[in-house]
């Protein structure tokens, strides 16, 4: 929509709630008008409020600078275009950048395997204990026993 047909939407949207108030001036008392009128007023400030802070998103986001791999981007319609209008993330965000720390990927592995093996090796030993009977847990004042 362009300035020209905005500025037509309201200036016609004004208008038409104008009449719509004038009517229902005519039909209500005082004490119930103003109730209507204020949800006018205020449904007329919400709308510019969230139009000032969607301009001032549109804005922000514009500015190539905020890009963030892995997380974020500010993709231009001719990139949308080129991906069949498909808005899955993933196409245009793409993955963090990772450090290389120099350790080789099965060596990473590897270690990683071990510690997990490790972890679930443990859980299985406090499993044990919680489900088995005695002591669980002690401390100078308090003493769990399952």
């Amino acid at each position: 929509m362009s300035e020209a047909d905005g500025q037509k939407f309201l200036k016609n949207l004004d208008k038409k709630l104008w009449t719509a108030a004038d009517r229902l001036r005519a039909n209500l008392d005082a004490a119930v008008y103003k109730h209507a009128v204020l949800g006018l007023i205020f449904l007329k400030y919400v709308s510019d409020a969230f139009e000032l802070r969607q301009r001032a998103l549109e804005d922000h986001l514009r500015d190539a600078g905020h890009d963030i791999p892995g997380f974020c981007k500010s993709a231009s319609l001719d990139e949308i275009a080129e991906h069949g209008y498909v808005l899955t993330p993933g196409r245009y965000v793409g993955a963090e950048e990772v450090e290389d720390d120099g350790v080789p990927f099965a060596e990473k592995m590897e270690g990683l395997t071990r510690e997990l093996a490790t972890q679930f090796h443990e859980s299985e030993k406090l499993q044990s204990a919680i489900r088995g009977t005695g002591t669980i847990f002690q401390h100078r004042s308090i003493t769990v026993v399952s």
